[in-house]
């Protein structure tokens, strides 16, 4: 489904409206509906300056957006989103939904960066180790007590799944409910065609997103300083307590290929981080922020691609139209 700039400002103002108790309860049940009042629409002109407020740092786009010939991308989903001007620099099948794999841990850091202290105490528990076979893992413990922000960085450079249950366990006291924080979240950013059944991204049919809702979590994420160090950090020193009160140090890589140098940008492209994410359905996907020469910074981002070489080299031609 397309969604034109009105509809995608109605779309984040009725979010916005539903959460903040605005509006009758009554009208709740159809929120986006063209024509409510309650939420500043009459067929179809924007009667709020609100809406306008709201939507006013965003790129918009109704349609895909590619004005040159010749572009072979494979993959299912690819997006750049000018920061600086706010404009849709590409888009392609942006609106599509499709697993997001371990990019859903955008939305799990910001959760926990908006409810947690950094200095909170994680006492990582049994059922946060319960993972599926071949999980990205930190190598968390039973009884081991990083910081949030240790596992933060667990999480965010190292995809752990591991960190991501415990963040999830010590926010709201079990991953059911952290869950449904996360989508109450997002659709407060206006990320409408996102549903997590979990806060890491293994797999389920219900799990998914759109790269346009990645890009506006992603947008809302950079905003907080802790997570921009997070993603630029290439390898993270760190120890915590184990279960029997020893210091375990751990080292951990990140798993972005353009921060350890297996992947390289464009000349006049600096790569400032982003986050990747593979699972046999979602393939191989990954959202980076960069800034080119002119100082302008761009998120760009891949979804679905058949293998990780295809999505650097889908990435590297996404980031060369951002070259200035």
């Amino acid at each position: 489904m397309r969604y034109s700039y009105r509809r995608m400002a109605f779309l984040i103002l009725g979010c916005a409206l539903m959460l903040s108790g605005c509006g009758k309860k009554e009208e709740a049940a159809v929120p986006y509906e063209n024509t409510s009042v309650t939420y500043g629409m009459v067929q179809g002109e924007i009667q709020s300056e609100q809406v306008k407020f709201f939507a006013s740092d965003l790129c918009v786009t109704d349609q895909d957006v590619n004005n040159e010939e010749g572009n072979s991308f494979t993959s299912a989903s690819t997006g750049v989103f000018d920061l600086s001007s706010r404009e849709v620099v590409y888009a392609d099948n942006v609106f599509e939904k499709l697993y997001p794999a371990s990019t859903t841990k955008i939305m799990t850091a910001l959760v926990a960066l908006k409810y947690g202290n950094l200095t909170d105490t994680v006492t990582v528990s049994a059922q946060a180790l319960q993972l599926e076979s071949g999980s990205s893992v930190c190598n968390l413990k039973e009884g081991d007590t990083p910081t949030l922000e240790q596992c933060l960085y667990g999480l965010l450079i190292k995809s752990g799944n591991d960190a991501a249950n415990a963040i999830a366990e010590h926010i709201s006291g079990s991953q059911e409910a952290f869950v449904e924080l996360m989508n109450e979240e997002a659709k407060a950013l206006g990320a409408v065609d996102t549903h997590f059944v979990n806060p890491s991204g293994l797999q389920d049919e219900d799990h998914y997103t759109t790269a346009y809702d990645l890009y506006l979590m992603f947008q809302e994420a950079i905003k907080n300083e802790t997570f921009s160090a997070i993603i630029h950090t290439d390898k993270y020193l760190t120890a915590y307590n184990n279960a029997s009160g020893e210091r375990i140090s751990v080292n951990w890589t990140t798993t972005n290929q353009y921060l350890t140098g297996e992947a390289s940008a464009p000349e006049t492209i600096t790569v400032i981080g982003g986050k990747t994410g593979t699972t046999s359905a979602a393939g191989a996907c990954l959202i980076l922020l960069s800034e080119n020469g002119a100082g302008e910074q761009d998120v760009s981002i891949v979804m679905k691609s058949q293998d990780k070489t295809t999505l650097y080299s889908e990435m590297t031609e996404l980031l060369n139209k951002t070259v200035k």
